[in-house]
């Protein structure tokens, strides 16, 4: 009954654990994410809410969170026209969030998006934070690439709109990308602004989102240097080896969101906690190491 997005991504587990055992309980688990996803409250064009409590609102980390889930139980278990029915709202979320969310002038991408304009931290015009989030942006751009793999080819249309977006993305990301690091910024217009500091989740989602773009023929053999000068950030600049040969993460922002006294500015971007080792950083550092072995083996 929260209806909260952020539950659902553990589906995808639940989808291979079906796959490699056939054991219905793993079915039905399933089933009851997609259920959500049903009754899940939707903005007037169709956009999830990021959770109940959070009234109207599209966020950037909501589209991870949901979208590869729904397309990929819909190619497993739905067929005809529920199937497609199901891929069209996948590809909806996308085509809303790049309306609503995305910025015209610089490419990037707002954390969250108001349609009714009443929080606090919404533009009153546009309905749009304030700030340009990294791992926001992260979220969303790993969610274009994972959910090329279950849009069948015969959906032209669709898959020229989500790879059209990959691209768009990888020009936005490559320009705001730290020239001497390879990494990328907490806030990333601002890398002098006072506080501002090199995000290790941030920049592990963008290595795995070039990566796998790059090893999928969404984008082309020219984004290699900056998917390699990013990987080379998550080694020199995030990761610790101890005595003991175990290694930690560093330089993660351990969580922000919007409403209830979270502003979105960027100054409550500086403010929360930064973390070692939490799951919304190191795995994305798997993921980016699995594309980046494929990357640098090719041929």
């Amino acid at each position: 009954k929260n209806f909260n997005i952020d539950n659902i991504p553990p589906g995808r587990n639940l989808l291979r654990l079906y796959q490699r055992t056939q054991d219905e309980k793993f079915r039905l688990a399933a089933a009851a994410l997609r259920q959500q996803l049903t009754e899940h409250p939707k903005t007037s064009q169709g956009a999830f809410w990021h959770k109940t409590k959070y009234t109207n609102q599209l966020w950037l980390d909501g589209v991870y969170m949901g979208m590869p889930f729904l397309a990929e139980y819909a190619m497993m278990f739905e067929e005809g026209h529920q199937q497609q029915e199901s891929l069209h709202e996948v590809v909806n979320e996308f085509k809303l969030t790049r309306k609503y969310l995305r910025d015209e002038k610089s490419g990037m991408y707002y954390h969250g998006w108001d349609e009714s304009k009443a929080q606090s931290w919404a533009n009153k015009t546009t309905g749009q934070s304030p700030e340009f989030w990294a791992r926001g942006v992260g979220w969303l751009a790993m969610a274009t690439v994972d959910v090329l793999d279950s849009i069948p080819e015969k959906n032209v249309d669709d898959r020229k709109f989500l790879i059209e977006m990959v691209n768009e993305l990888a020009v936005t990301l490559a320009k705001v990308q730290d020239d001497t690091s390879g990494a990328w910024w907490q806030v990333l217009d601002k890398p002098n602004a006072v506080g501002n500091y090199k995000e290790s989740s941030a920049t592990a989602m963008f290595t795995y989102f070039f990566a796998k773009a790059i090893n999928n023929g969404y984008l082309t053999d020219d984004y290699n240097a900056i998917a390699q000068t990013a990987f080379k950030a998550l080694i020199n600049e995030f990761t610790i080896v101890h005595l003991d040969g175990a290694t930690s993460m560093t330089n993660q922002c351990y969580v922000a969101g919007l409403s209830f006294g979270r502003d979105g500015s960027y100054g409550y971007y500086m403010n929360e906690p930064v973390s070692v080792n939490d799951p919304k950083g190191t795995s994305p550092y798997i993921l980016a190491s699995i594309e980046m072995y494929k990357l640098l083996n090719k041929n």
